[in-house]
């Protein structure tokens, strides 16, 4: 009978146990990122970012934000910057891996292991070790006080008895050979502690807290004040004759010339530093390039009415990014 459940048991077939995956969550939809032409979606705390609205570009985001467009470029890895989409998120600031790489200090490298020592140290109770012959060559010693006061001639394994006992090792000039006859008590070596030296009682110099705001502005073409600045003029309209100068009103770095701004015709922006640029509107022919450094005074362009009913100055300051009254600025200056 025990042979009839037996046989019966082995020749039931056995089901498999079914998997499941679980990992992918069903009736999931997969979502779909923001085109960044090829770069990740900014993210949360990615810091300060702008959504492309319909009629933005590249340069007109840079110029509301008063940086400059190659920047915006780089930190959203755009290949072409004519090529930028509406709704998509623009990060306006460092992103903050790069920002991490070039700030982390670097690791020291310094790997701390233990020294490993073949040598027999000295039993408990001995005062010294006296060498077998005297030394005669010049050179060094190596003098600690281990274990409780004793000289040992330089040598691989005194050496290695030193570093283990006292850490760094002392070296002396042999002036005399040693007497083997008497084995001398070496003195214990004395550690001052470094005193700390007196701090300079001069205050610390702080750099004056209006640095970024302390530019000397000058007129960038001479002529009349045909439009006052507005919020919605943004700047000043200055008339004069085509071809008449335009001067870089601050010294500072071209970061844009060229036409692609829509109402400005040929323009010319300077960075001055993180808190200002300025910008020269409708030119007739531009004399500087992007990369350029100028000085306040230097010619830039040659006024003209490109993209603009009459022959004029569009001149604006910007100060992060928003427009401010030139004439406030220029009259201090």
């Amino acid at each position: 009978m025990s042979a009839l459940l037996l046989a019966a048991c082995a020749t039931k077939p056995v089901s498999p146990v079914p998997v499941v995956d679980r990992s992918t969550p069903q009736g999931a939809a997969a979502g779909k990122p923001i085109a960044n032409n090829g770069a990740r979606a900014p993210q949360a705390g990615d810091g300060k970012t702008w959504v492309v609205k319909p009629g933005d570009t590249l340069y007109s985001i840079a110029l509301e934000n008063g940086l400059d467009y190659k920047e915006i470029a780089a930190w959203n890895q755009l290949a072409d910057v004519n090529l930028i989409k509406v709704d998509q998120v623009l990060r306006l600031t460092e992103p903050a891996e790069a920002v991490a790489a070039t700030t982390s200090a670097p690791a020291s490298g310094v790997v701390i292991k233990p020294l490993k020592s073949d040598v027999d140290l000295p039993a408990p109770g001995v005062a010294g070790v006296v060498p077998s012959k005297p030394a005669t060559a010049p050179g060094t010693v190596a003098t600690v006080n281990y274990p409780k006061s004793l000289k040992l001639s330089y040598s691989s394994d005194a050496a290695t008895v030193a570093r283990q006992a006292e850490g760094p090792v002392q070296t002396a000039a042999l002036a005399k050979p040693l007497d083997a006859g008497k084995p001398t008590e070496a003195k214990p070596l004395e550690i001052k502690p470094q005193e700390p030296k007196p701090q300079d009682s001069k205050p610390v110099e702080k750099p004056a807290a209006g640095g970024e705001e302390d530019i000397a502005w000058s007129w960038p073409t001479a002529g009349k004040v045909i439009t006052p600045f507005s919020e919605t003029a943004k700047g000043l309209d200055i008339g004069g004759k085509l071809g008449q100068p335009v001067l870089a009103a601050g010294s500072g770095r071209v970061v844009y010339a060229g036409s692609g701004l829509r109402g400005y015709g040929k323009l010319v922006i300077i960075k001055h530093n993180k808190t200002y640029l300025s910008a020269y509107a409708h030119n007739n022919q531009l004399l500087v390039k992007e990369g350029d450094n100028v000085k306040k005074g230097d010619k830039i362009a040659e006024m003209g009415n490109s993209d603009a009913e009459q022959v004029k100055l569009h001149f604006e300051i910007r100060r992060f990014g928003k427009p401010v009254d030139p004439s406030k600025y220029l009259t201090a200056g």
